[in-house]
């Protein structure tokens, strides 16, 4: 199995094209909407989340290149992880690539199908084929096992007018199993909280990638100056990476007890977070603690 992480940062991308603030004015590394691309073979391959960045992604990816054939493409799919506009603007660029099958929470689904009515669009162009994605079930997607499990039920803000009964999640993360190699691979760019249960799902993994939006519960509004936001991550469905409850807390509790072999990292890092630039002092930090933060194009072989 090899992923090919297309992005790293948080909606809007780093640097945000609105914003001035210390890390985006400081010249680190330019990085893409987050997103990844997962193979069990090296010729069918899947995206994990369509970012408005996709096309520039696909084409910035030789195993993605389009052919042999003058039509033919080795994409044959999406997962969604939730319904943010951040992981779905980018199917509208995927509208050319007939046959692609969609999967998604249920949830999810029904957004697209309302809130942003990408599937009413897309119908007018190819035959796209959309899948419930229902956590704790195993499906095969191109000779992987892949299963979901529930994190979240922010919704989007296009969503909010849709009817309250709607039922979640309304977001996942996706752990992937190649059943020949045994490697897994689990992918969380959006995590809420630490919810009961995650320990066991990124169990045997040998590489987990974490939602890195935020490094403090206090950064989005200390970077950007926004009054009554001293603490958004809550409301924005983001846990933070320091601090006490933070992901990086319970990686250092794994790594010292039953994920020893598990190599951690951070994605979609939010531009106000300076684990983005990595000369940065808490760039480092995460680092000295034991969990990486790799850059856009990283290819991870498990």
């Amino acid at each position: 199995m090899r992923a090919v992480l297309l992005g790293t940062a948080a909606g809007g991308g780093c640097p945000q094209w609105n914003c001035a603030c210390e890390v985006c004015a400081g010249g680190a590394p330019a990085r893409n909407q987050d997103g990844v691309a997962v193979t069990a073979n090296g010729t069918d391959w899947y995206l994990v989340n369509a970012s408005p960045d996709i096309r520039h992604q696909i084409l910035g990816t030789p195993e993605l290149a389009a052919g042999p054939g003058p039509r033919e493409t080795p994409v044959r799919g999406v997962l969604l992880t939730d319904a943010e506009l951040d992981h779905t603007l980018g199917l509208m660029m995927l509208r050319e690539g007939a046959g692609l099958r969609v999967w998604a929470p249920g949830a999810v689904l029904g957004a697209l199908g309302e809130g942003f009515p990408v599937r009413g669009i897309l119908g007018g162009y190819s035959g796209w084929e959309w899948s419930e994605v229902v956590p704790g079930a195993v499906r095969d997607v191109g000779g992987l096992r892949v299963s979901a499990f529930a994190v979240g039920d922010k919704r989007p803000k296009y969503a909010r007018s849709l009817p309250a009964q709607t039922p979640g999640p309304w977001v996942v993360a996706y752990r992937f199993e190649d059943p020949v190699t045994g490697g897994v691979f689990v992918y969380a760019p959006c995590l809420a909280g630490w919810p009961p249960g995650f320990d066991a799902f990124t169990a045997g993994a040998g590489y987990v990638l974490l939602d890195g939006t935020f490094h403090t519960a206090r950064e989005f509004g200390g970077a950007t100056g926004a009054a009554g936001t001293t603490a958004p991550q809550a409301a924005m469905g983001h846990l933070p990476v320091e601090g006490e409850g933070g992901s990086l807390e319970h990686v250092r509790r794994l790594r010292s007890t039953t994920h020893r072999a598990t190599r951690w990292a951070y994605t979609h890092l939010n531009n106000t977070n300076p684990m983005a630039d990595p000369d940065s002092a808490t760039h480092l930090a995460v680092r000295r603690a034991g969990a990486e933060i790799p850059a856009d194009g990283t290819r991870i072989d498990l």
